[in-house]
């Protein structure tokens, strides 16, 4: 019998889980349709693509027109005609081409970062929310109880049964309540104001109280390489290393001669000369430094490459240890709360007149402060797990 209820929970548990998943997931894909940021963003990128491809073709041919008067008039007037077009040393092509390339990666990446961005920050005010609506079905429950002892003690002042000491703290105990309960209202509010923002300005309405927590890694170590692999930040350093490096060779190829090639004529009276031109632009000083500063750049990047690495380890080690830390603090919250539980007991007690009203006020206020702890570290839990799995699938 322990078993089947047993497998009973564990069901319940498995389709709450993927309801608020589902839930979750179904914000976030409004979100990612409807944020305006985003779409702006994507706008751009695509309008960047565009621009990586600007500047890498042939430059535009040249052409020359000369009519020349002659003096004294018996030699007759000149005409030249000549069209021109110049080349860069032809690997340099392919490198501005694979540079494009990369930047176009490169844009995605930006993009990509962006949408992880909006994910994160939509996923942490659902967090807000989750914890915010938990919090107000307890003070709901809270509610009805001070209501039923400010109503009890009420008929017992008319009876006579209450004196007015009792009375006033049963109302204010209701009226703490009732204005602790609006203040959690007031701030779901807000939550959901940000949730609209960030969903173009259309409202969402969320009422989910259960977290959809994913595992904390156990080991760290392997779960970091597959961390750092989703970093759009390494990501977006390692392609601007590779754009560099492309960069090297293309300062390389435009230190090479430029070749310009074409066809000229000549016309005078009774004579016209017509043939190819060849020209060479041979680099002395235009490009003097360029190869060495990208150099300098590369070996710049590959420095921020590791510091980025260095950095992201640390936070993601310190957001892990976090973690566990507060995923104990939770359990223990639990299992104390299931197993300490005397709020019913109270309630009998109080019931019965074998306790004060004050006794059971100050009894079932401990159990209702280490209720909003639980609360607490189960919204600071979620906020840590959901910062320490941004660069996972």
């Amino acid at each position: 019998m322990k078993a089947i209820i047993t497998a009973i929970l564990g069901i319940i548990i498995f389709f709450s889980d993927l309801s608020a998943q589902n839930s979750i997931d179904n914000v976030l894909q409004e979100v990612e349709k409807n944020n305006t940021s985003l779409q702006a963003i994507k706008k751009q990128t695509e309008a960047d693509k565009i621009a990586n491809y600007t500047g890498i073709y042939l430059k535009n041919p040249e052409v020359e027109f000369n009519y020349l008067f002659g003096n004294p008039a018996l030699i007759g007037n000149r005409t030249d005609f000549s069209v021109m077009q110049t080349f860069d040393f032809p690997t340099a092509y392919s490198h501005k081409n694979s540079i494009a390339n990369l930047q176009n990666q490169q844009s995605d990446i930006e993009y990509q970062k962006m949408l992880n961005d909006l994910r994160i920050q939509t996923r942490l005010i659902i967090v807000d929310l989750v914890y915010l609506n938990a919090l107000q079905n307890e003070y709901t429950k809270r509610l009805f109880h001070a209501q039923s002892i400010a109503n009890s003690y009420k008929l017992k002042m008319e009876k006579g049964e209450a004196n007015i000491l009792e009375y006033n703290k049963a109302q204010l105990n209701l009226l703490n309540l009732r204005k602790e309960s609006e203040s959690i209202e007031i701030q779901r509010q807000a939550s959901l104001s940000e949730l609209a923002t960030l969903n173009g300005g259309i409202a969402i309405a969320f009422n989910d109280s259960v977290y959809f927590q994913k595992p904390i890694p156990a080991d760290f170590e392997q779960w970091y390489v597959q961390a750092e692999a989703g970093s759009p930040v390494l990501a977006w350093v390692k392609k601007e290393i590779e754009i560099s490096m492309s960069e090297e060779k293309l300062s390389s190829a435009m230190t090479l001669p430029k070749i310009s090639t074409g066809y000229m004529s000549e016309n005078v009276v009774g004579q016209q000369f017509q043939g190819l031109s060849v020209g060479i632009s041979i680099p002395l000083w235009e490009n003097k430094n360029t190869v060495k500063y990208v150099k300098a750049k590369t070996i710049a990047l590959q420095s921020m490459e590791t510091d980025k690495k260095l950095q992201l380890y640390n936070q993601l080690k310190i957001l892990h240890t976090k973690a566990i830390s507060l995923q104990k603090t939770a359990d223990e919250y639990k299992i104390m709360l299931k197993s300490y539980d005397n709020s019913s007991l109270l309630e009998k007690a109080f019931t019965k007149g074998e306790i004060s009203l004050s006794e059971y006020y100050f009894d079932i206020s401990m159990y209702y402060e280490s209720m909003n702890k639980m609360l607490e570290t189960e919204r600071d839990l979620n906020k840590t797990i959901t910062l320490l799995n941004q660069y996972s699938n």
